[in-house]
């Protein structure tokens, strides 16, 4: 009987989901990529207002590992006409780059002679 009741609230739940990923697609506010899933509601805010906010709902500031994930991210930027924080921060090493948890990079696709540190990248 437990099992049938379980079974039942995540027929439920997984039915709930689809909905809301539905509902979140055609507002274009969530998209995916290698199995990941990127999404916004679609506010600005600064880069440490994003990073909690993400945190909040257990996820984390988008940072594309592939051209993939970077068509991901790029989806927002052109639907909403901004820019993206990415999860990216600039190493001790000047003009080195990092993800946030201090990992380096393995995949940047920067225009020429980006990022320049000028302004607030």
């Amino acid at each position: 009987l437990v099992d049938s009741e379980v079974g039942d609230m995540i027929r439920q739940l997984e039915h709930q989901i689809s909905r809301l990923a539905g509902v979140l697609s055609l507002e274009k506010k969530i998209t995916a990529s290698g199995g990941k899933i990127f999404a916004t509601n679609g506010e600005k805010a600064d880069f440490q207002t994003t990073l909690k906010k993400c945190r909040e709902v257990g996820g984390s500031i988008a940072t594309p590992r592939n051209p993939g994930e970077n068509d991901a991210i790029l989806y927002f930027v052109k639907n909403f006409n901004t820019y993206a924080y990415l999860g990216i921060k600039e190493s001790l090493i000047p003009s080195n780059f990092q993800f946030l948890d201090g990992t380096q990079l393995s995949y940047a696709n920067w225009h020429l002679n980006e990022p320049s540190g000028k302004g607030k990248e």
